[in-house]
């Protein structure tokens, strides 16, 4: 009993430090190193590829963004331009104002609405929506005055555009705002000779008064092209050339 007792005990105690005696073999420890090294490696290198390919799409996503806000400020200005010629055309017909007379001189006026003949209520001739510019965070659009350096210069880059040749106004009372607001056509061979000299910063952000159609206050280059211009500054939406 004495020996078959003991040579089972040897026996566990022989396996257990079998197993104790492998787990402590230099050798296996140093690969088991190697490996966890090479992993470390492959994750640091699968995340430098990531990293660049994160920077090599990043322009791209930011250029398909502004893209995207650019042609909504085309949709809504050129509401907004749809609406002050309504409100003109309403104003010159009810009250036979001209000029100044009948521009609208808040964007209040505009969402108001005109009214509607025999009835009590405003017709709605501007979403509230198109009120704002989206190019801003402040979401502002910049009015744009009658006979200023910027619809003269907004004049000059449509001509350009068409060769020389201004859309045909049909409407007589938006030809007759059109001789009030720009009274001198620029030809083209001097395109540029005023606004060499003037800089787009020097027109007036916060401009009050009749105005006969608005712009961003952006002044970053655009993606789009608006009548052939790269700034969001220098886009007018008015119903002068429409």
């Amino acid at each position: 009993m004495t020996n078959l007792r003991s040579t089972v005990d040897h026996k566990i105690c022989g396996s257990s430090s079998i197993d104790s005696s492998t787990l402590s073999v230099p050798g296996l420890v140093a690969r088991r190193r190697s490996e966890g090294g090479y992993t470390l490696v492959a994750l640091l290198a699968m995340m430098t590829v990531l990293a660049l390919f994160a920077m090599a799409v990043a322009p791209s996503v930011q250029q398909q963004s502004l893209r995207e806000r650019e042609q909504e400020a085309i949709f809504r200005g050129e509401q907004v331009a749809d609406a002050i010629r309504e409100y003109y055309r309403y104003r010159a017909g009810t009250f036979r104002a001209t000029g100044a007379q009948a521009l609208p001189t808040s964007m209040d006026q505009l969402l108001e609405g005109i009214p509607i003949p025999g009835g009590s209520k405003n017709r709605q001739i501007l979403r509230p929506s198109a009120a704002r510019d989206p190019l801003t965070i402040e979401g502002e659009w910049r009015y744009i005055l009658p006979r200023t350096d910027a619809l003269i210069d907004f004049q000059q880059s449509i001509m350009f555009y068409t060769n020389n040749v201004l859309p045909p106004m049909r409407d007589p009372q938006m030809a007759q705002l059109q001789q009030f607001a720009v009274p001198q056509i620029i030809p083209t061979n001097t395109l540029g000779a005023l606004s060499s000299t003037r800089s787009t910063s020097s027109f007036d952000a916060d401009a009050t008064g009749p105005f006969v159609g608005v712009a961003s206050r952006s002044k970053r280059d655009s993606v789009l092209t608006y009548y052939g211009i790269e700034r969001h500054e220098q886009w007018i939406f008015t119903p002068l050339f429409r």
